[in-house]
């Protein structure tokens, strides 16, 4: 390193974000994340050690997936390389490589790479990696805010270890912001600012468990309040207000955020609970989901999960579905929540799912006799020759338009796969059908 790279980097440790000058450099330091790094965790205990493992990091922005690469490069007696997917390629991994290869064999020293983004390596880049974390030429640290199981090679996943970082709790995100306003070696403390509980609170609320982005909304209002007349900076609730205008909302239309959202959403239909409908509802619209898609789903918990209780909810959810394609937003917010609360609120049965699916399984699975003759088709040619349709009783012909004849399948004969709830309509239905056979 020459002067310049000294001075620069002394530059940049200086004016760099609050969130990079307040990072951790130890495991004491690091808020939240206990459930992997609690002094009694493998993690915890491997880094210590210096022993660690290839690893993946995986968490929302801001819960500390690069604060723990650093905490391990503070750590640990093994050379450290940092790079980041956005910015690096197949030529900077060749240079790692080269360079950890050297390592072990001049001076018998492991080599830990970190590679912040790593879902943003493609399949080619990520196989690169792959004989070299197999024969311990580097040690692997990726972290990505994308489900490894879905971005990351199967390869990479059986040699490492996933450790998966949770949102920080306020009570969390309250205690980073403190450090950040009082210290006065990392944070702002020198600027002699004061902040008030409520803005405490509403900077931890509003940041959704990610410290970064209450660490800017920190560094902002210090920046640009003035001191009062006591020459304290005091950060009120109103600062705070206009510092985090919007509330820091995490929702990726390709990644866990839409899936764990959607099943939610679906669970709590199913569940009849229209206050956390409109809820999920209300994230999805807002993240901008596709109300084509949120329709659909309304429309297969309406078969799904209501069924014959309430035959019209799935006209409701159809009707829904074309509204939402001719008007468009923001308009088709109103028709969504119509038919998704319509849906909670109904009577639900699965009767009709559970039916399908059993005669489903019966029909992959068992060699059943053929349609009896009575039920077969005998209006085509050479079909009354054949015998096709004799001996079939047309049901409007007697009593409550019924009639008791075959229909099932000779080897069938007796089986049951509708079975009516008594939940809403489907109880009629219920009824009807017991009225029916004990006046056959």
């Amino acid at each position: 390193m020459d002067l310049f790279d000294y001075m620069r980097e002394q530059t940049m440790e200086k004016e760099s974000p609050l969130a990079q000058r307040l990072r951790p450099m130890t495991l004491e330091e690091v808020v939240g994340q206990q459930h992997i790094i609690g002094k009694d965790k493998l993690l915890y205990r491997a880094i210590k050690a210096d022993k660690l493992s290839s690893v993946i990091f995986y968490g929302p922005p801001g819960t500390g997936k690069t604060t723990l690469a650093k905490v391990i490069a503070n750590s640990t007696k093994a050379e450290f390389i940092q790079m980041n997917a956005t910015t690096s390629g197949k030529k900077e991994m060749q240079e790692a490589v080269q360079k950890a290869k050297d390592n072990l064999g001049m001076f018998r020293k492991k080599t830990i790479l970190f590679i912040d983004e790593i879902h943003r390596f493609n399949k080619a880049q990520q196989d690169y990696l792959l004989p070299f974390v197999e024969d311990g030429t580097v040690i692997l640290i990726g972290a990505t805010t994308e489900n490894p199981y879905f971005e990351v090679n199967g390869a990479l996943i059986s040699r490492s270890n996933i450790f998966e970082l949770y949102p920080l709790t306020n009570e969390e995100i309250q205690q980073i912001i403190h450090r950040a306003v009082y210290d006065c070696e990392k944070g702002m403390g020198t600027y002699g600012a004061e902040i008030d509980q409520d803005a405490l609170e509403f900077l931890a609320d509003m940041a959704e468990g990610d410290a970064r982005t209450a660490l800017n909304a920190v560094e902002l209002g210090i920046l640009t309040t003035e001191p009062s007349k006591d020459g304290k900076i005091h950060i009120t609730l109103e600062v705070a207000e206009q510092c985090i205008q919007r509330r820091a909302f995490r929702y990726d239309k390709s990644g866990d955020n839409h899936y764990d959202t959607i099943s939610a959403f679906i669970k709590s239909m199913r569940g009849s609970d229209p206050d956390a409908v409109i809820y999920y509802l209300a994230k999805m619209i807002d993240a901008g989901e596709s109300v084509t898609f949120i329709a659909r789903r309304i429309m297969i918990c309406a078969s799904e999960d209501v069924g014959n209780a309430d035959p019209r909810a799935l006209t409701v959810a159809v009707s829904a579905s074309e509204a939402v394609e001719r008007v468009g937003m923001p308009e088709a917010r109103i028709i969504l929540a119509q038919a998704a609360i319509y849906v909670a609120c109904a009577p639900k049965s699965n009767a009709s799912c559970m039916a399908i699916d059993e005669a489903l399984n019966v029909v992959r699975t068992q060699r059943v006799s053929g349609v009896p003759n009575h039920l077969r088709d005998s209006h085509y040619k050479g079909a009354a020759k054949l015998g096709r349709g004799i001996g079939y009783q047309y049901a409007h012909d007697y009593p409550n338009h019924y009639v008791k004849q075959q229909y099932l399948p000779d080897s069938l004969v007796g089986t049951e796969f509708y079975h009516p709830s008594d939940n809403g309509y489907e109880k009629q239905i219920k009824e009807y059908m017991r009225f029916l056979k004990e006046n056959e």
